[in-house]
């Protein structure tokens, strides 16, 4: 009973706000967003410990401040998702754009697959459904929402153009599959993990627990990996999807080093996105949750 409940509360969201004007459908989501900020005071907490972690220059109040511009940026990733199943090229073509893309589809060309690096930044969701609306879908790692029906529902919205959902829970085989068919799968890699799934490298200089998957499937399979992060740009008032140069990871026949080395140089690559645009960051996850054997808990 408690999941309809969910579900169709959901439903009823996502149908107002992908029929309203956007201009109110924004402005509902970022008062939606501030009372969340208020009233959930842990996340609130979360978050900015992680940023005394990681950007332990900002003052107290500059911390604040930056995760109030986070939830004002999550309530308008919401209002995209619920108007997503109205987009098409042309009418998303004033306030959406790509920059970088020529580093995908080289690396695309290469028909050895393609791994998209990225992460819980910007409008994530946006990006995969906005890059096969432009013609190029792709696989999506995700994690089984608890709920079926509203899993259901999310799912078929990410996959009207194409795009496929591989869960984590058994995505392994999907992924290699993928690769061997010269396919492209966006991985997030910025969550806590936990071992054996992850292994401990550096995250803004702290020790985290890093999913390996994307490094050893890399190696194995000789995929080409491309960073790739959608970005609300404030200069252009418009959202960008960015692309980087193919990363190129180092063999040196140690498997276990090699996949150390590959993971840390995806989390360098995810830190500098970051630090780019740090108000667009999931800071509200608990990043460093798994400490290695001895560690106390930072949380």
């Amino acid at each position: 009973m408690q999941q309809t409940l969910e579900y169709w509360l959901v439903i009823a969201v996502a149908r107002a706000l992908s029929w309203m004007p956007r201009s109110l459908a924004r402005l509902l989501a970022g008062v939606l967003a501030w009372t969340v900020y208020r009233l959930m005071g842990r996340l609130r907490r979360v978050g900015e410990r992680n940023l005394s972690f990681a950007l332990p220059e900002l003052t107290p109040e500059a911390r604040k401040d930056l995760l109030r511009s986070l939830y004002r940026h999550l309530g308008w990733h919401l209002v995209e998702f619920c108007r997503m199943p109205h987009y098409t090229r042309e009418n998303t073509q004033r306030w959406i754009g790509t920059e970088g893309l020529e580093h995908y589809l080289a690396a695309k060309a290469l028909a050895r697959g393609v791994l998209v690096l990225t992460g819980h930044l910007g409008a994530w969701e946006l990006s995969s459904f906005y890059h096969s609306l432009m013609g190029h879908p792709m696989g999506l790692v995700i994690r089984r929402l608890d709920n079926r029906k509203l899993d259901e529902f999310v799912n078929s919205i990410r996959c009207m153009h194409g795009n496929r959902v591989l869960h984590k829970d058994d995505f392994a085989r999907g992924l290699l599959t993928a690769m061997h068919e010269g396919s492209a799968v966006g991985i997030l890699m910025d969550t806590n993990m936990t071992p054996p799934q992850g292994e401990f490298v550096s995250f803004f200089g702290i020790t985290a627990c890093t999913a390996s998957g994307l490094a050893r499937v890399a190696l194995k399979t000789g995929a080409a990996v491309v960073p790739g992060f959608m970005l609300w740009e404030p200069a252009e008032k418009k959202y960008v999807l960015h692309f980087g140069p193919q990363l190129h990871f180092t063999e040196t026949g140690n498997s276990e080093a090699d996949v150390l080395a590959a993971t840390q140089q995806c989390n360098d690559v995810l830190e500098s996105w970051i630090r780019r645009y740090p108000d667009q960051w999931l800071w509200i996850h608990r990043r460093w949750k798994t400490r290695p054997p001895g560690e106390p808990p930072l949380y």
